[in-house]
């Protein structure tokens, strides 16, 4: 998926939503553009609120809009739709990569996925999206190990801040899921909530 600007389209959603974004450079860059912009601006509506909300979380994640609305679909009939759509774009195969430390943005994960150099299970894998379930484990392919996408990698494993539902062994290069993502508001950059509001117009 092709996007703008990163820096350009972070600022206008307002969110540090891109791995480049969330760096002292980017906060200084935004401190001077608030300063620089002395002109009054409209309020949102809430449609438009709840837009910009839905392009944070799409952006997040990298995926098309195609993509992101299926996800939502399929969460609107849960319980619970934040938790089912965030455990979803969690649950990503490229997503588990970025947050165990292999990769070091969520493109670079897609490309590992997407080149097969990795697996589920033991077995290869060729797609980013797919859903990783409790128990999964996944390792880096024994022919890509000696690629230049790894190396270091066994000390980005162990340094990486991982996520409470994941577990890492930097020793065998390996994660395992071992429960589901629980969605937090207030630990979030975006609103799932305002998202699930947008489809249900």
């Amino acid at each position: 998926m092709k996007i703008g600007p990163k820096y350009k389209l972070a600022r206008r959603l307002g969110a540090p939503i891109f791995e480049k974004t969330q760096s002292p450079k980017y906060a200084l860059s935004l401190s001077k553009k608030e300063k620089n912009d002395q002109m009054p601006t409209r309020p949102k509506s809430e449609f438009g609120k709840q837009l910009i909300e839905k392009q944070k979380a799409r952006f997040s994640y990298g995926v098309t809009e195609k993509q992101f609305a299926k996800y939502v679909k399929k969460s609107l009939n849960a319980a619970e739709p934040t938790q089912k759509l965030f455990q979803a774009l969690e649950s990503r195969l490229d997503n588990v990569l970025y947050r165990s430390g292999f990769a070091k943005t969520r493109l670079q994960a897609r490309q590992m996925a997407s080149h097969g150099h990795t697996t589920v299970n033991g077995g290869r894998v060729t797609v980013p999206s797919i859903e990783l379930r409790e128990g999964d484990v996944v390792s880096v392919r024994e022919g890509s190990q000696k690629s230049a996408l790894f190396l270091g990698v066994d000390e980005r494993l162990k340094q990486a801040p991982v996520s409470a539902w994941l577990t890492v062994n930097p020793e065998k290069a390996e994660a395992k899921v071992m429960g589901k993502p629980v969605y937090e508001k207030s630990a979030s950059v975006f609103d799932l909530g305002a998202v699930i509001e947008f489809y249900n117009r």
